[in-house]
């Protein structure tokens, strides 16, 4: 007998956060055959953001859940990574994805276009109940054989309880699951860095297919890639602005609207050859700002039957473009050990082994900002630009950026090809059933 069917019954999950991390769980325990429910504080799930990078780890298991045409769909492949100085000149390149030797692609997509597409396959796979809104977690207390939830009614003010197998908490950078199973906890751990964030339909740069990176954030750097398929040679451009703001006061809200005005000054006349930043910039629509935060990694994730998932167990700032990355595999590996452990609890036991401590060594790796050593040398060296790298660095320091990604980003491209999946051994037949009641 597995955990899914503990005592013969059919084992059932709430999980909060009705994000990345909370939708994809909810995809992967219904593939596994577990029942399971979502809810989310918010009043209405809009399709805000900007873009996202999944690697190919995600990509493969989002096209294990049978969405790998939707994510085509909606999204661009990259095919290389490429480092720049403040000069628009060339430090160093990489493949990504399938260009790099993996069976799956690395996709920039739109957050927004994302959670749209999970949405759907929730709403289509689960049933139209099985995502709530309005439903805010304010405690949770273990019962004999489950977890009794208090959650509260955002329109009408009331109390609500909801009993489960086991709780997840995917609930976010301010998770209220996570706070109660740490509640010595602070806020989130500012960085000093300042980040706006926008999009805008332009002409493609370089190959189309290009990631760039130009510049310091000791200073100002600068992150592009495209997020959707080129129509009548335009696409949509994804672009991150970064500064060494240290007194900044701007709170952890993705939603906060940032001003032309502020960012403007720090990249306004930013010209390369193939990209004119400061243009790209005044193009956009609207523009986000946020600072760039995370948390200590922590002890622990499991309490009883309440664990952890995504940013609510491991928020990370964005060096390696891995956060929504890694919550897809959370979320896989949880839901493979809910569906084949004897128990919840040695379930959420095992489900800890396997990625508390992995990711948490990419959270403390993504805060010594990846390759930002290297790059800030070349801005020491070269201010005022340069011609060849090997006149600014040296074979050894051009391979250390490469590195610092791979502590922070790459799995292995031989281990993720070959690796066994993690889909359930009956998940396939299950995940194939679609029912109006989330079984």
């Amino acid at each position: 007998m597995s955990a899914a069917s503990e005592g013969g019954a059919v084992m059932r999950v709430l999980i909060a956060g009705a994000g990345i991390a909370g939708l994809t769980t909810a995809l992967s325990l219904h593939a596994a055959g577990i029942r399971c429910t979502v809810v989310d504080r918010a009043r209405r799930l809009t399709t805000a953001g900007v873009g996202i990078n999944l690697q190919p780890h995600a990509v493969r298991e989002l096209t294990e859940l049978g969405l790998g045409d939707d994510l085509a769909a909606i999204g661009v492949s990259i095919a290389e990574m490429a480092h720049f100085d403040r000069f628009g000149n060339r430090i160093w390149d990489e493949p990504r994805g399938v260009a790099a030797g993996y069976r799956w692609p690395q996709y920039a997509v739109h957050r927004g276009e994302l959670h749209a597409l999970l949405l759907r396959a929730a709403h289509d796979r689960l049933g139209p109940g099985a995502v709530v809104t309005g439903l805010a977690v304010e405690d949770f207390a273990e019962v004999p054989g489950g977890v009794r939830v208090r959650l509260r009614d955002r329109t009408t003010g009331e109390p609500v309880e909801r009993e489960a197998d086991v709780l997840v908490g995917a609930d976010g950078l301010h998770s209220a699951v996570r706070a109660r199973l740490h509640p010595a906890e602070g806020p989130p751990i500012g960085s000093g860095i300042l980040m706006w964030r926008g999009t805008a339909r332009r002409e493609p740069f370089l190959t189309g297919h290009t990631m760039i990176v130009a510049g310091t954030n000791s200073a100002a750097k600068f992150v592009a890639y495209p997020i959707s398929p080129t129509v009548a040679g335009r696409a949509v451009i994804n672009w991150v602005a970064e500064v060494w703001l240290p007194g900044h006061r701007i709170a952890a809200d993705w939603t906060a609207r940032g001003r032309l005005e502020d960012v403007l000054p720090h990249f306004g006349d930013w010209r390369f050859g193939w990209l004119d930043v400061g243009g790209l910039i005044r193009a956009s629509e609207q523009i986000l700002v946020y600072p760039m935060v995370d948390r200590d990694p922590l002890p622990f994730w499991n309490a009883g039957r309440v664990t952890l998932v995504g940013d609510a167990a491991h928020p990370m700032y964005p060096i390696g473009s891995n956060g929504g990355s890694q919550a897809v595999l959370d979320a896989r590996v949880l839901a493979y050990h809910l569906a084949t452990a004897p128990d919840p609890a040695a379930a959420l036991a095992a489900y800890e082994e396997a990625r508390r401590e992995t990711v948490n060594a990419i959270v403390l790796a993504n805060r010594s900002l990846g390759p930002e050593r290297i790059l800030r040398t070349v801005a020491e060296r070269a201010p005022n630009g340069f011609t060849d790298i090997r006149d600014v660095l040296s074979e050894d320091e051009i391979a250390a950026i490469g590195a610092a990604y791979r502590s922070t980003t790459s799995v292995d491209v031989a281990m993720l090809n070959e690796r066994e999946s993690w889909t359930p051994p009956r998940a396939a037949e299950v995940g194939a059933t679609r029912t109006a009641t989330g079984g």
